[in-house]
């Protein structure tokens, strides 16, 4: 599986130019499987959500489903979206066949407000695609490791994040470790830039195996960088080293 971590500088509360920005980065791709993008990347981290946020399969919504038929590949990012009088912080999975899969980010970051805004998920899913079973998180669901862990049950966990250039080694200490519990590769994008309030974030998105070697590293730059998984090395590897069916059993409430 080829996934390809876009890291870019998102324009405030602009998603037209946004899109825009990641289709130009999209045309250059050659036999992508999976574009993971930033949290909240069409408008930035704007807690503010009523101001932002979309109605459910709104334009957004819309436009990753049609990329995702367009490029033939998953696309995979968060949209603050209304729900029934609630906004959520919801990562969409869009499918090239029109199946728009959702996860809304559970651990809302209390520390810039954003559960004054948002409410938090309730449900982790896991989306099986080209043969990897996939758990998408978002940003602040890191730095909880039993939100994160299903040993042996998932392939992949893909995280995308607003993290702050402040917290950056945390969120390089964190991705590797997650992926390393897990027996699982662990796929993390950040934006670059500057939020309206002048939040800086550098990026450093990057992709880890199981065995906690770094696969991508994206750096402090614009663009894309691609990491390939390999799921049947990594299913061969669990049988030779099964530390996962020794992990704990509990039931998160």
């Amino acid at each position: 599986m080829k996934i390809a971590l876009c890291q870019i500088d998102i324009r405030w509360k602009n998603p037209a130019a946004n899109m825009a920005r990641l289709e130009e980065l999209f045309d250059t791709f050659e036999g992508v499987d999976l574009a993971l993008l930033p949290e909240m990347f069409a408008t930035g981290y704007a807690v503010d959500s009523g101001s932002v946020a979309e109605p459910e399969g709104g334009e957004v919504a819309q436009w990753m489903s049609r990329t995702a038929e367009r490029y033939d590949m998953a696309v995979v990012g968060s949209v603050a979206t209304a729900v029934k009088g609630k906004i959520y912080n919801r990562m969409y999975v869009a499918l090239p066949d029109g199946q728009l899969l959702c996860y809304d980010k559970r651990h809302l970051f209390t520390f810039a407000g954003e559960h004054n805004h948002f409410s938090p998920g309730a449900e982790r899913i896991v989306v099986e695609w080209r043969g990897a079973k996939i758990m998408p998180l978002v940003c602040y669901d890191m730095r909880f490791p039993v939100w994160s862990y299903l040993p042996g049950e998932v392939d992949v966990l893909l995280y995308c994040a607003s993290w702050a250039a402040s917290r950056v080694r945390a969120w390089d200490a964190l991705l590797p470790a997650r992926a390393i519990e897990n027996s699982a590769y662990a796929v993390g994008v950040n934006r670059v830039g500057s939020d309206a309030d002048g939040t800086l974030f550098n990026g450093h998105s990057a992709a880890w195996d199981y065995r906690g070697a770094c696969l991508a590293d994206a750096g402090e730059g614009e663009g894309a960088v691609f990491a390939e998984l390999n799921i049947e090395r990594l299913h061969n590897y669990r049988q030779r080293f099964p530390a996962w069916a020794d992990a704990d059993k509990f039931t998160l409430k």
